[in-house]
Formats: structure tokens, C-alpha cells, sequence
């Protein structure tokens, strides 16, 4: 369905393409999406890979939920409407990151199949690579964490529909990588991930 409520625009192509980008920068564009309940380490994960792709001297740049949320989404709330529109747009950021060969680093919890899908297509259509990391942890362990102490106020019925607790999270059911925070340590966590990048020909 085509819900652009723009009229009279026709797509305007230049003459730099995207292989051209990628020889001047000497990598490939690409989006690592990690999802996964609050506290699971999604931000840690991402934060800890930017790092490692810098250090191989690779571009890559973190879309963070929290971060994003006090810019461009700022005018978005957690109603399921909301948290469609902030996962769409995005994905539509990060392929245009990936497009101007940034590797993509988002973390957001993106709790609905449907939405994480979507933001798939938008990367397929264009032939830019989409890869889906599940940041897994078993909810006893996220409630120990709990460094925000999100869980004990959703828990006192002081914050509405948080995800895992009266709201949904539909795990993957294809994902590219599943990692489990509550088995590995980071630097294990971030080899898996730089591990399959590399074998991938990503990097």
C-alpha cells in the first residue's frame, strides 16, 4: 500500500553511484539491526562493534533508540502507530547511510515481525545488505539488570505497555545472527558479529 501523501515528485538520479562511493571509501554499505528487549545489550553490542569496524579502519555509525528518540522521533510515543513509524523511518535513515557506504549499526527493539520485515524490503529493493542480530537474554536476567530501572516501574504498574512485560516482543523468525547476552561476554559477542562480516565479505 502507498501511503505517500506527496504529489508531483519524480525521483531525481545522479551521477555518482553507489560502487563509486563504495571504491572511494573502500568498503561496502551495509545495516546490522539489533533487536531485543530492553536491557538485553543491543546499545552495548553496537557500541562495542562501531568500535572494532573503526579500528579495521571501516566507516560506521551508530542509530541508536534512545538517541534517536531526542531528535528525529522526538515527536514519537510507544502506542504500536508510533513505534511503526519510528522503526520505519528508521530504516529508511540506515539504507541511506548504507547507501552512501556507512555501515549502520541500529539498535532498537523493534518488538513487531511485521515492522522489522518491512524494514528488510526497504533494504532488498535496493540491493543493499540487511542483517538481523537478536540480542537474546531470558527476562529473569534483564530484570536483575534492569540499568534504567524500567522493569521494576513497568512491574508497579507505573509505566503502560512496556515490551516483555504488558506489551509484545515477537522474536525473530529469520534472523542473521542470534546472540544470547546472558552466555556470552561482549568481546565473545562482538566476534560473532565481526566474525560473520568477514565471512560474509562484508568487510
Amino acid at each position: 500500500m502507498n501511503d505517500n501523501k506527496s504529489t508531483n515528485i519524480i525521483w531525481h538520479d545522479g551521477k555518482v553511484t553507489r560502487d563509486r562511493r563504495s571504491q572511494l571509501m573502500k568498503q561496502k554499505g551495509a545495516t546490522l539491526w539489533f533487536t531485543g528487549l530492553s536491557a538485553s545489550g543491543k546499545s552495548t553490542i553496537a557500541v562495542e562493534v562501531e568500535e572494532a569496524l573503526l579500528e579495521r579502519e571501516k566507516v560506521a555509525y551508530r542509530l541508536d533508540g534512545d538517541n534517536i528518540r531526542h531528535g528525529l522521533n522526538r515527536n514519537l510515543g510507544f502506542s504500536a502507530d508510533d513505534r511503526h513509524e519510528n522503526i520505519r523511518r528508521i530504516g529508511e535513515v540506515s539504507k541511506l547511510f548504507a547507501d552512501a557506504g556507512v555501515i549502520s549499526l541500529c539498535s532498537f527493539i523493534s518488538p513487531y515481525q511485521a515492522d522489522r520485515d518491512e524494514v528488510r524490503k526497504i533494504h532488498q529493493e535496493h540491493q543493499i545488505p540487511f542483517i538481523e542480530i537478536f540480542v537474546d537474554c531470558s527476562l529473569d536476567v534483564l530484570e536483575e539488570r534492569d540499568p534504567k530501572g524500567l522493569y521494576k516501574k513497568a512491574r508497579a504498574g507505573e509505566i503502560k505497555g512496556f515490551t516483555g512485560i504488558d506489551a509484545p516482543y515477537e522474536a525473530p523468525i529469520s534472523m542473521e545472527l542470534h546472540l544470547r547476552t546472558d552466555q556470552l561476554s561482549l568481546k565473545e559477542e562482538c566476534q560473532v558479529v565481526i566474525d560473520y562480516l568477514l565471512e560474509n565479505n562484508h568487510l
